[in-house]
This record gives C-alpha cells, sequence and structure tokens, in this order.
C-alpha cells in the first residue's frame, strides 16, 4: 500500500482532534491503567506539544514489535480481557485503528514505554517522512532502549506519549469540548476510581492537573428512568421524580414487553426484520436522565446546587443524549455529530409537547462484547454497523425514552393536556418548495435536481395524512365531531388547492421529461395530493350540522364480535382468549360510536396483555341490567398487569397515557361518547382479574 494510507486513516477514520484524543486513552484503559494524564506542553525547541501518560502495564519489546506496529492488528480481538493480578477489564478497542489518531493530531510522535517484564523502549515516527514516501518499504518506526530516567509521575510502569508539530490549535474552545467529552467517556456503571483521567490545558502545568468529572447536578436528575432490558427484548424498570426545589416525589415500577414494542413500530420496513415474540439484541441496563430547562427550572437548578444559572444548559449539553457502553468504555457517540444517533430531536418535530430533546437528557447505556456481540459501532467511531439486532436495540431505547416522556408528562405543571389540532397542519405548506422549485427553473438546472424535491414534498403529504388520520380517530363522532370535521375539511381543501397549483407548476416547467425517476416521484406526490382529497370527502359528511345521535340503535353484543373480529389477527397471534355473553342487548347507541368504545378497550388490553404469559391471557365482557331494565352496564375485564390505584382516576384525562408514542387520548374520547348518552365510563381498582377492569353504562333500546 501507499505510505499515505497512514495520514489518510489517521484523518478519515477518527472523525476530529477530540475523538482521536479519546482513542488514544481508551488505550491506557486496555494497557489496565489506574490513571491517564492528558497534558498540553511546551517545549524551548518544538513548541508545543500534546502529552498522554498512563500507569498501565506498559509493552515489552515483542509487544512494540509484533503488536503496536502492525497496522489493524487482531491481537485485542484475540485477547478480548486483559489482566492485572486478579482483577479483570474488558478492552475497549479491537480493531488495531486507534494508534493512527496520533496521525491526525501531530506530525511527530515520541513514544516511552515500560512493562514489568521487559526495559524500556523509546519509539519515534515521523508521520510527515511516511506520508512523502513512494514505497512501503522505506518506512520505519524507530525502536530503540531508553536509557534516560523514566518519565511516569506516579509509577514503574507505564506509557508516555508525545505528539509534537501539532496539527491543530488547542483555544480554550476546543480544550472544554475535550474536558466534556472525557467526562463521558468512562461509564457510570464503572466502579468508581476504577479508571481516573487528570487533564492540564495549555498554561494550566502549574496549577496541577484538573480530575475529569461530572458535576454533581447530573447525578441528581429530575426526571430518572433505569433498569434492564432481558435477553428477550422485554423491560423492566422504575421511574423516580425528584422535585429540584419543592413538591412531593414518585417512584413508579414500568414493564415494557418485546411485543408491545414490536406492536408500536409502524415503520414495516423495520417491522418485517423483527421476530414479533423476541428481540436478539441480547440484555442490556440503562439509566436515562431528564430536566426542564426553560428559564424558570435553570433558576431552581442554579440555587439548589449553588451553580451560575448560565453554566446549566451548557453542562447538559456537553453530556447529551444517550450514550453507549461497552464492558465500561465510551462507544457511541462520540462527536457532536452523531449525539442525535436515535434521533429524538426528529421525532420531537412531529409532536413538541411533552417529548425530551437530546439537549434534555443524559443518559447511559451498558453493553458488553460477550453479551451483544452483533452490536458493533462503525470504523470512524460515529455509529453503530446497521444490522437487525442494531435496529431492535435502537426501537428498545426509544421506547424506553417514551416511557420517560409519558411519566415526565404526569409530573409537569401543563397548561393544555392536547397538542392544538391547528398544529397538524404547521408542516402542510408548500411555499418553500413553490420557491426552490422556481429558484431551480429560473436557473436552468436539469431535471434530475428536482427529484430530491419532489420526494421530500411526496413524504411530507404522506406524514400529514397519516397524523390527520389518526388523530381524527381519536376525535371520531364526539360532541364537538361537527366542528373538528369542518376544520379538518377546511385546512386539508385550503392546502390541497395550494398543493395543486404546485404541482401544475412543476409539471408545466417539467412535465415534457422523459425522465423515469421524475415521473415516479410525480405521480407519487400527486397521489397524495388526490389522497388528501379523499380524506376531506369521507369526513364531510360529519361536518354536516343535519347530524344526530340515537337515530340508529345496535345489538350490543353482536358489536362486540365484530369488533373482536377486526383484531382478530391480532387476538391469535398474541394467544388471547375472549368470552362474550350469549346474551341479545338492543342499545340505542350508534354502532360507529359503539365501536369507537368498544375498539380502543379492546385494543388497549391486547395491549397490556403481551405483559403476562401467554396462558394467562383473557379479556372477559359482562352485560348486567341497570335502572330496571333502562340501562346497561358493559364490564370489560382483562388480565394483564393492571391500572395502578393512584392512576385510578386520571386514566381518562386528555394526554395521560403509559404507552410508548401514545397521545392520551383514546380513554378520554371513549368515557365522552359514552357522557353524550348520559352514561359514565369508570375503572375499578383492583381488577376483577388481576388485571385492569372498565365498565360503561348506554341506554336500552325501548
Amino acid at each position: 500500500m501507499h505510505p499515505r494510507v497512514f495520514a489518510a486513516l489517521g484523518a478519515d477514520l477518527v472523525t476530529n482532534d477530540v475523538v482521536a484524543v479519546i482513542e488514544l486513552v481508551k488505550n491506557s484503559y486496555d494497557a489496565f491503567a489506574e490513571n491517564a494524564w492528558v497534558r498540553f506542553r511546551r517545549d524551548a525547541k518544538r513548541g508545543e506539544y500534546l502529552e498522554i501518560e498512563d500507569d498501565g502495564q506498559g509493552m515489552t519489546k515483542a509487544i512494540i514489535d509484533d503488536v503496536w506496529c502492525l497496522v489493524a492488528t487482531p491481537f485485542k480481538e484475540n485477547n478480548p480481557v486483559a489482566q492485572s493480578g486478579n482483577k479483570l477489564r474488558r478492552v475497549a478497542g479491537e480493531k488495531g485503528l486507534g494508534r493512527l489518531a496520533m496521525a491526525r493530531l501531530g506530525s511527530q510522535l515520541q513514544l516511552i514505554t515500560k512493562s514489568s517484564e521487559d526495559a524500556a523502549y523509546e519509539v519515534t515516527v515521523d508521520w510527515s517522512d511516511i506520508a512523502s514516501e513512494s514505497d512501503i518499504s522505506a518506512c520505519y518506526a524507530r525502536r530503540r532502549k531508553y536509557a534516560d530516567g523514566l518519565p511516569f509521575v506516579e509509577s514503574e510502569t507505564g506509557t508516555v506519549l508525545r505528539i509534537y508539530d501539532l496539527k491543530s490549535i488547542w483555544d480554550e474552545g476546543k480544550i472544554a469540548d475535550l474536558e466534556d467529552n472525557l467526562a463521558r467517556l468512562i461509564s457510570p456503571f464503572a466502579p468508581e476510581d476504577d479508571f481516573k483521567i487528570f487533564l492540564n490545558g495549555p498554561g494550566q502545568l502549574t496549577t496541577g492537573a484538573v480530575r475529569i468529572e461530572s458535576p454533581e447536578f447530573l447525578s441528581r436528575p429530575k426526571y430518572l428512568i433505569k433498569g434492564k432490558v432481558d435477553k428477550k427484548g422485554n423491560v423492566e424498570s422504575q421511574y423516580k421524580y425528584s422535585p429540584i426545589r419543592e413538591g412531593k416525589g414518585r417512584t413508579r415500577k414500568l414493564k415494557l414487553g418485546w411485543q408491545q414494542i414490536y406492536d408500536n413500530e409502524r415503520d414495516e420496513s423495520k417491522k418485517s426484520r423483527f421476530d414479533a415474540k423476541n428481540a436478539h439484541c441480547g440484555p442490556f441496563s440503562f439509566e436515562i436522565r431528564a430536566w426542564d430547562i426553560a428559564q424558570e427550572d435553570t433558576q431552581e437548578l442554579s440555587e439548589r446546587f449553588d451553580l451560575k444559572k448560565a453554566q446549566i444548559r451548557p453542562t447538559i449539553r456537553a453530556h447529551k443524549g444517550v450514550s453507549v457502553y461497552r464492558d465500561r468504555i465510551l462507544v457511541l457517540p462520540k462527536s457532536e455529530n452523531a449525539r442525535d444517533w436515535l434521533g429524538l430531536d426528529l421525532r420531537r418535530v412531529s409532536w413538541t409537547g411533552p417529548r425530551l430533546s437530546t439537549n434534555q437528557i443524559v443518559g447511559y447505556v451498558a453493553i458488553s462484547a460477550e453479551n451483544n456481540p452483533s452490536i458493533v459501532d462503525t470504523s470512524d467511531r460515529e455509529g453503530l454497523v446497521s444490522s437487525r439486532e442494531v435496529v431492535e436495540f435502537e426501537e428498545i431505547l426509544k421506547a424506553i425514552v417514551e416511557l420517560l416522556e409519558n411519566e415526565r408528562d404526569v409530573d409537569r405543571v401543563k397548561r393544555e393536556r392536547e397538542t392544538p389540532l391547528g398544529d397538524l397542519f404547521a408542516s402542510l405548506n408548500a411555499e418553500d418548495m413553490v420557491a426552490e422549485m422556481i429558484s431551480l427553473a429560473e436557473q436552468g438546472v436539469e431535471v434530475s435536481e428536482a427529484v430530491p424535491i419532489l420526494q421530500a414534498f411526496s413524504s411530507q403529504l404522506d406524514k400529514a395524512r397519516n397524523a390527520i388520520q389518526e388523530r381524527f380517530v381519536y376525535y371520531s363522532r364526539l360532541a364537538t365531531v361537527g366542528t373538528i370535521a369542518q376544520m379538518l375539511v377546511h385546512e386539508i381543501r385550503n392546502r390541497t388547492i395550494s398543493f395543486g397549483s404546485f404541482l401544475n407548476f412543476v409539471d408545466k416547467r417539467y412535465g415534457s421529461t422523459e425522465d423515469k425517476n421524475f415521473q415516479l416521484e410525480y405521480r407519487s406526490a400527486d397521489n397524495s395530493v388526490n389522497a388528501l382529497e379523499r380524506l376531506a370527502d369521507t369526513f364531510s359528511p360529519l361536518a354536516s350540522r343535519t347530524f344526530r345521535r340515537r337515530l340508529r340503535d345496535s345489538w350490543l353484543e353482536d358489536r362486540i364480535r365484530e369488533c373482536l373480529e377486526l383484531q382478530a389477527a391480532e387476538i391469535k397471534r398474541k394467544r388471547i382468549r375472549v368470552h362474550v355473553p350469549d346474551s341479545k342487548t338492543r342499545v340505542a347507541v350508534d354502532p360507529g360510536e359503539l365501536d369507537a368504545i368498544l375498539l380502543n378497550l379492546i385494543t388497549n388490553a391486547a395491549y397490556w396483555l403481551t405483559q403476562v404469559p401467554e396462558d394467562k391471557r383473557d379479556i372477559d365482557f359482562r352485560i348486567a341490567a341497570l335502572d330496571g331494565g333502562k340501562r346497561v352496564r358493559i364490564w370489560v375485564h382483562d388480565s394483564g398487569p393492571g391500572i395502578e390505584e393512584e392512576e385510578v382516576n386520571r386514566v381518562f384525562l386528555p394526554g395521560v397515557t403509559h404507552k410508548p408514542g401514545g397521545i392520551g387520548m383514546g380513554l378520554t374520547v371513549a368515557s365522552e361518547l359514552v357522557a353524550q348518552y348520559n352514561g359514565q365510563m369508570i375503572a375499578k381498582y383492583p381488577g376483577t382479574k388481576s388485571g385492569a377492569s372498565f365498565a360503561f353504562d348506554l341506554p336500552v333500546k325501548k
């Protein structure tokens, strides 16, 4: 290979200088060091240089020659565990490329190392000389016995790296970034003092090394969820709410089965890769902390922990996101660009209310090479290698974040329990795309450059339509259904007029093209507009002021069976047993409204029943006469995990949900529909079959 490959690998595989230093400190950890010192020094002749020292096991001559000098060595892969006395430590690096990080940082390297089994050695490498050669046979790392006094501060073994001719300036901001990232390197799950890191920035040598530690308030979050995921993908966790200033704290045990996560997944391309019964990513533990960061919240934190208010947000931001640790060492994310590797900020755009951004959370996930062999980081240290197991891992973590969001939402003071319907239409705006297309047309660009705009446009329409459809189901036949339907129809038709104009412009400008990709995307966008228009047509009858209740009645048991039939595939897959009475009860309730009530209770029961063994999954309908036969009460019992006592009076409030991805409107809508028939929906604690028990009453048809 050409000698330039060393410089190229150093620059390309390590995304920035901070990540490069972290990779070198990880090598100290792998050498079973208890301490690592990162220092920026100055030499009278050679100027500023970077020094990384550790008190680890050091290297023998054989290790230098046969391992350190071998690029992409399998040594750590073949020797995954380091040992010192009776202690074992799983090594963090396996690719054998981390040392090339030095080529990114500076042109000259001096390495001094001493093991207990051999003499001290010095290795020097000139990366610039290597890169300038034309043949690899002319490239050398020079190794010699080191006869001078050992440079180690606190031990007789270890390694010192000195990198000269630094390629970039380490200013105050960059040093602060390094400090923040070094603080994240060691997992909080690791034993205290297992591995300590010290930092001396430029000009700090006289003031002593600063130990890298996280601020106290990061270990005392306002909202916390922690627990374990078993080898099948089932989550057991505990949520804890700890008010900063005043108020009553709260704890709650939370469970989430893999089947529930599977059921919630709406991306069919992902879902098709999953096993409906079990995940395969392996067991892991987690702890995710969250804060509110509005002005009054940062003021509370400032006063409680004696910090400057201006420090709060930057400190959380420095540690933000969900970090993954393999065998106690940081795997992901390594740089700022990868902090939102789970896509939490993107999903928050679609529903900003209770959802957390990466700037509000500091999460830790502990995996191991033994238990999670398929969760592998990419060579550039910026992501995970795509696989079924990695996708499962990501979906489980997203579901855990959603559990945290649901509980946090319960403990927050909310001015509104519901996202305004008008917000659903915020993304239905074609103005920016029209302006961009006009600009492209004026520049005379090729038709192929318009395809991405059409793709984004079509995707935006589809997402908006799905969101509107989903929300409308929740509001189906409410007392205000006429007003809601009118607004939906009005908004959709206003937007489709705008979209139609946009598509007409595109057709006139590029319609004659034979570009098949363009034609495909145009038809997709046109179909999306037509689908929105058909959706408006569906809502139109409900928008009529002539809609009246009680014009139709229903046979209750038949409607129950009909709704169960709609969920038959789900019930069969989950092996749920269902009992419906053989009675015949005629109720003065519109079939559509009765179905909305029943489907909500059936789907909720089926969802939560996955938390109990298959042989204990039951749904039982019971019907009893009330008020001398004028009304009837319907009970729906299940054998799932049930509702906690303090939740019984809250489950019907808008926005209250414990389902990841839920919006907390299902039971609200169902209870309001019952109320329209002068009835009441109730929840019973404890449930009749040890799970949840809901009841509602309806008028009997005279």
